[in-house]
């Protein structure tokens, strides 16, 4: 079975067919899937998700494109979202400098980095990363929230308590990983996991699969980002989690073991980092 760490199920793209598609993913050995928020709106969206399939868990942030809608009481009410009984992750939140070139626009992506890193904080659950363009700056802020292990929600109120020299820091997930061999090593070094999807498959993908050869199985997720993103041989097409299965074999490719072996341990990880069965 594959866990899917990263969707928008919510997007536009699904609304012809979302309902018969979702329902199909358990047949397809999609077992779990996260959707991820990237606004006030999609976050709504996802909790909606959620709630209504089994499978299905949410990712409760607000994306550095995003930020215009926030301020104090709507980060009070995406506060209240993080210990809705589904959320398992603050997400999808970080730096884009793409499109955002103004040192100001900057500046305020980078105060609500902080904040929802604090978020994460406080609520102890991972975080899932957006970071382009943005290596040095979101590496520095990151490096400032420090990293922790989260433990699995079936343990005990006792177990899954932070040990207090560990209470102040966070740690999660970088999405769609785009940056070097050797910055995924420090990311993998500060507790946190690297998100590979279909640019994986991709025959200019050198940086990624540079990075997926030289870090840990053991510190891989496997994620869509779809409508997006689709792998080789549906690039350019409408992406959803039934596609995993080409990472995987490309993983498994990459590191010399069975693709089977790829979805166990990425399943493993997943369930680890995410605190879910």
């Amino acid at each position: 079975m594959i866990f899917e760490t990263h969707a928008h199920y919510d997007d536009e793209a699904f609304d012809g067919d979302r309902e018969q598609l979702l329902r199909s993913l358990p047949q397809k050995g999609i077992a779990r899937v996260i959707n991820v928020g990237a606004s006030l709106e999609t976050t709504k969206s996802t909790l909606a998700l959620a709630e209504n399939y089994d499978f299905m868990y949410a990712a409760v942030g607000v994306h550095p494109s995003d930020i215009a809608d926030l301020n104090e009481e709507t980060y009070a009410w995406l506060k209240e979202q993080t210990a809705h009984p589904k959320t398992v992750a603050v997400g999808e939140i970080g730096l884009d400098y793409y499109w955002d070139k103004e040192p100001e626009v900057q500046e305020a992506q980078q105060e609500w980095f902080r904040r929802q890193l604090v978020l994460a904080k406080e609520s102890r659950l991972p975080v899932i990363i957006h970071s382009r363009d943005a290596a040095e700056d979101t590496m520095r802020i990151i490096k400032e929230a420090g990293s922790w292990e989260t433990k699995a929600s079936h343990m005990s109120e006792e177990e899954t308590k932070v040990p207090e020299e560990e209470a102040e820091t966070v740690c999660g997930v970088i999405h769609c990983y785009s940056y070097s061999p050797e910055q995924a090593k420090e990311y993998v070094k500060l507790g946190y996991y690297i998100g590979v999807g279909g640019v994986v498959t991709f025959k200019n993908a050198k940086k990624l699969t540079e990075t997926v050869r030289q870090i840990p199985l053991e510190r891989i997720l496997l994620e869509t980002d779809c409508p997006y993103m689709a792998p080789e041989p549906h690039r350019g097409t409408r992406n959803d989690s039934s596609y995993l299965p080409y990472v995987a074999a490309k993983i498994a490719e990459l590191k010399g073991v069975t693709a089977q072996e790829v979805r166990r341990v990425t399943w493993e990880n997943a369930c680890r980092l995410f605190g879910v069965e």
